[in-house]
């Protein structure tokens, strides 16, 4: 069993400290600072161009930052190798977007099967799957290609999807952008309800402040800077 593996079996901590990041001279995000742990639910809100989905690629090691600290459990991943980096990812955290990024080629079931072939025997994963699709109400499409289903079920997918290597963060950028009121909270629902069940750190980025008012925690970035909260338990998060 590989680190990554034993810290799977553990309470996740992710800890921000003093991060910057900047392109060339344009400063993106400034002195963010933040401590969650497994069981949260955080929503990133703010104006466009704030750093929120820039944020949320940090977290994720999409993107390294300029400056600071993002740990996990006290280990930095930007310290690891390739490699190493590109396995953490991959059983560490899961994406969804607001495109859904579903190949069309494939069926339900193959594309939330897409994250395991690396890492998984193909037995566990394909019942971890069924019971995923089960769970999102997609069962009488695990056949379907992704053209054959509607816009809240293509999202269905990509959330079982994101939760087929038991991820401990979810991290989603905009997941409800591109639907109608009632299919935003029809997934929002199924968010926290899987969120809840699998005791996953849950961080979305959206403009949606009723979607967003949702959650544990708020934390609102304005050019940058994390300046404000709407949660009066908002005490485990600051910004120097």
């Amino acid at each position: 069993m590989n680190f990554i593996e034993e810290k799977k079996n553990k309470k996740h901590k992710l800890s921000i400290h003093r991060m910057n990041k900047s392109y060339g001279t344009l400063q993106v995000l400034q002195d963010i600072t933040f401590t969650f742990e497994s069981g949260a639910s955080i929503a990133i809100t703010g104006p466009s161009g704030s750093g929120k989905s820039t944020l949320l690629h940090i977290i994720g090691t999409l993107e390294s930052p300029t400056q600071g600290t993002v740990e996990i459990d006290g280990i930095n991943p930007f310290e690891l190798s390739e490699p190493e980096i590109a396995q953490y990812r991959n059983l560490m955290i899961g994406f969804v977007f607001q495109d859904h990024h579903l190949l069309p080629q494939y069926s339900v079931l193959e594309n939330i099967l897409l994250p395991t072939l690396a890492f998984r025997k193909k037995s566990d994963a394909t019942e971890y799957a069924e019971n995923l699709i089960q769970k999102v109400g997609l069962s009488e499409r695990i056949s379907h290609r992704p053209g054959e289903l509607s816009g809240g079920e293509r999202q269905r997918a990509a959330i079982a999807r994101a939760l087929i290597n038991r991820p401990s963060i979810i991290l989603c950028d905009e997941p409800t952008g591109n639907l109608d009121e009632a299919t935003t909270e029809e997934i929002a629902n199924l968010l926290f309800d899987l969120h809840s069940t699998e005791n996953t750190l849950l961080i979305v980025v959206t403009h949606n402040l009723n979607f967003a008012s949702k959650f544990t925690y708020q934390l609102n970035l304005v050019n940058g800077k994390c300046v404000a909260n709407t949660q009066d338990n908002f005490n485990e998060i600051h910004s120097d």
